[in-house]
């Protein structure tokens, strides 16, 4: 056997045992689709773990005003007290009452507390460093701080600084760096056969686009509010159109943020999951012969997906810094409307 073809039977044998599409195929019903596409970007009440082993998560929430809390929930199910509304996460009271508030612990939230813990862990590793002299009185030493350096300097000087005027840009160099580890790990989990990209939640990206929000709205200037209200300049009646439409401004950014970044990484889970089910598809359609010698060409082609959703995962992460410094470069600058360059141009004042 060539090493090609030695290469591609032990990436079908890894996927085949490791990845959970695989193991929801062979696992089945004749009445069910021989992939669910959907269930693998949906929430869990569960982690994958290596070899399709579930660990199941505690289960957290408030039914008219009376908090419960169950190991699982199955273990709410065995109480008696609640049954399964749906597949995954819907429980509803054996008395018809609905769930208040849910505050459960699931495999989303589980990834995106794993992201940050990593940012954490990395940002605190090289804290340490530098406060030994390493990197700041000498040259950093070894590939992991280097390449932290690389990171972190590329967003303070390609970003924080190129975008949000003045020394203001040292202020959101924290949050900047931040988001775009946390971003970057959360959107490369997804790589994983059991992982989890939880960027593909869109109340994950909303959650990260408010956070961009407040920050910009919080440090906002005077001058920006005042453009957002008042638009200096402008004939007062204009204010009736204008006012509206910078107040509608303030909202379309954040969700701009939320939905590019919720909408790549879903559509990119997507197309994996699509196209290495195809195996399976063929396989129940045209017998195993078939299936199995067309997955020599849809495992490379998952391969190249791989790679090129590694990349998008770094690229999104940026994108979204990028436009975080620039929304809240664009509120924390005085003067950033053309329109009041060309007033203060024509009138020859001069703040």
């Amino acid at each position: 056997m060539s090493q090609a073809l030695r290469l591609t039977a032990i990436t079908i044998l890894f996927l085949l045992v490791l990845n959970p599409v695989s193991l929801a195929a062979d696992n089945a019903q004749e009445d069910e689709p021989v992939i669910d596409v959907i269930g693998k970007v949906v929430d869990h009440d569960y982690l994958e773990l290596v070899g399709g082993a579930k660990l199941y998560l505690p289960r957290i929430f408030m039914v008219n005003g009376e908090w419960y809390l169950f190991a699982n929930t199955q273990s709410a199910v065995d109480t008696g007290e609640f049954e399964r509304a749906e597949e995954g996460l819907g429980l509803i009271r054996s008395d018809g009452e609905t769930i208040s508030l849910d505050m459960s612990i699931t495999s989303h939230l589980m990834y995106v507390w794993f992201g940050l813990i990593l940012t954490l862990f990395i940002t605190l590793w090289a804290s340490r460093k530098y406060k030994k002299g390493v990197g700041a009185t000498t040259e950093p030493k070894g590939i992991s701080q280097n390449l932290f350096e690389v990171f972190f300097v590329f967003i303070r000087d390609d970003i924080a600084k190129e975008y949000i005027p003045g020394d203001k840009h040292k202020k959101f160099v924290t949050y900047l760096f931040s988001v775009f580890m946390a971003i970057s790990f959360m959107n490369l989990f997804g790589l994983l056969p059991w992982g989890v990209a939880t960027t593909a939640d869109l109340t994950v990206t909303a959650t990260l686009a408010a956070i961009t929000f407040f920050i910009t709205q919080w440090n906002a200037s005077k001058d920006h509010w005042e453009h957002v209200f008042m638009f200096p300049g402008v004939h007062p009646a204009m204010r009736i159109i204008l006012t509206p439409v910078e107040i509608l401004g303030l909202f379309t950014k954040p969700f701009a943020l939320a939905v590019r970044l919720f909408a790549n990484m879903l559509s990119g889970k997507i197309m994996i999951v699509c196209v290495l089910g195809l195996i399976f598809i063929f396989t129940d359609i045209f017998g195993p012969a078939v299936g199995l010698s067309s997955s020599i060409f849809w495992v490379g082609l998952t391969a190249l997906l791989y790679i090129l959703k590694a990349f998008i995962a770094l690229l999104q992460a940026y994108i979204f810094t990028l436009l975080s410094a620039v929304f809240i470069g664009m509120a924390v600058e005085e003067h950033h409307h053309e329109h009041e360059s060309k007033v203060a141009a024509a009138t020859d004042v001069h703040v």
